[in-house]
């Protein structure tokens, strides 16, 4: 089956991105980055699901698992990065592919953040490069789905 979508699911707080410490996470919304970051990919459907509840995201990566359409999850588990066995658990458990993404570079901020709890369970984590990060990681899904059509055709 053709993937349909990739979905970007962010957790705690980032829903107050460009508000929320504009220093550290700068002063764009993620609504008006995610109208952009579209309008760069019009031929993928990109979902997107923000919620402040560690239970809500863990529905929700089990509710793209059951659809055979998504290619892949972008996470920015926010502070449940440091914090959320549950959640790493919910990522190993699927076989979606997972990007972890983080604004800041989680590494150069207090030593609390410095430890993720998801990472070992994540396909990879692109960190510390601002809203790009998650440009960065939509990316990799695509040119990953291009590379996979490209050998299947040629076999």
């Amino acid at each position: 089956m053709t993937p349909e979508y990739l979905l970007i699911l962010n957790g705690p707080n980032l829903n107050a991105l460009g508000r929320r410490e504009p220093d550290i996470y700068g002063r764009r919304d993620f609504d008006s980055y995610l109208a952009e970051l579209r309008q760069c990919y019009p031929q993928t459907k990109i979902l997107y699901y923000q919620s402040n509840h560690e239970g809500a995201l863990i529905d929700k990566l089990y509710e793209a698992e059951s659809n055979p359409g998504c290619l892949g999850i972008v996470l920015n588990a926010g502070a449940y990065t440091h914090t959320s066995l549950a959640l790493a658990d919910a990522i190993r458990s699927i076989v979606l592919p997972v990007i972890e993404v983080h604004i800041s570079n989680t590494a150069a901020r207090e030593e609390i953040r410095q430890c993720s709890l998801i990472a070992s369970a994540c396909k990879g984590t692109i960190t510390g490069l601002g809203l790009e990060s998650y440009t960065l990681a939509v990316h990799y899904f695509l040119h990953l789905y291009l590379n996979k059509e490209q050998i299947h055709e040629t076999n």
